[in-house]
This record gives structure tokens, C-alpha cells and sequence, in this order.
């Protein structure tokens, strides 16, 4: 790789300043509904999860890279306050997956609807800091 220059590093800086901000948004616009910001991430991985019966607790503790067990404390307090409920899996009894309630469902919907709105308004600014970078091999997330 060749020497980085101050231009990547304030590149660099801008990119997770912009990401910091949008999370710290996030998570305000998540306490004016009534939600944790964890909660709201369970919401949008069980609404998001492309199974038809909802994702299991090891599926959510993949989608907010925890540990099973924190995911199950989210998940207990998430039943408690009425935003998901479990259900069995209907070919493996032993199996539990998650589905939002009517409450969990109506919540998600107000909030994405923000994100997505406000998603369209980072994208100019992501496209331009993002537009002279190298695409490498081993990217984060890449398995």
C-alpha cells in the first residue's frame, strides 16, 4: 500500500465522524419512540431477517455481534416491554425464533422510516468520502 497522506486520515476522520453522528441520531430518535438503541437494533433484525418464521437467538446474536446470553437478556427484556415475542419454529419444535409484536412492528416502522430518509441525506456525503478508496480483499465483514 502505498504512504498514506494527510488527505486519507482526514478522509479517514470525516468517514467515522459522519458515522458517529448518524449513530448518536439514531439513538436519540430511538429514546423520542420509547426504545434503547439496542432494542431498536433487535427490531430492525428481526423485521430485517429474511426467514419467514423470524431469525433464533443465535441469529440475532450474529446480527449484534454478542454473545448468546447477552442476546437472550436483550431478547427477555425486549418480551417484557411487549416489542417481540417467541415463537417455536414450526419444522423443529426445539428451535425459537423471534417475531415483532404489533407494538414492536409499529416502532420499527416510525423509526426506519426516519433512517431511511436520513440515509438518503448522509449518501451524497458517504458517496464523496468514499469514492477514492481501494477496494481490498478481507474487507470487514467479508467471510
Amino acid at each position: 500500500m502505498p504512504q498514506l497522506t494527510p488527505r486519507d486520515y482526514a478522509t479517514l476522520l470525516n468517514f467515522r465522524t459522519a458515522l458517529r453522528r448518524f449513530e448518536r441520531w439514531s439513538e436519540e430518535r430511538a429514546r423520542q419512540v420509547g426504545l434503547t438503541a439496542t432494542q431498536h437494533q433487535l427490531l430492525l433484525a428481526v423485521t430485517g431477517h429474511q426467514h419467514d418464521q423470524g431469525p433464533t437467538i443465535g441469529d440475532i446474536a450474529d446480527y449484534l455481534t454478542v454473545r448468546h446470553h447477552s442476546a437472550v437478556g436483550l431478547i427477555d427484556r425486549a418480551v417484557t416491554a411487549g416489542l417481540v415475542a417467541r415463537v417455536r419454529d414450526e419444522q423443529d419444535s426445539r428451535i425459537v425464533r423471534l417475531v415483532a409484536t404489533a407494538l414492536g412492528a409499529q416502532r420499527i416502522e416510525s423509526l426506519s422510516e426516519l433512517h431511511l430518509t436520513e440515509l438518503g441525506r448522509l449518501a451524497p456525503v458517504l458517496d464523496h468520502l468514499t469514492a477514492r478508496l481501494p477496494v481490498a480483499d478481507g474487507a470487514v465483514g467479508d467471510d
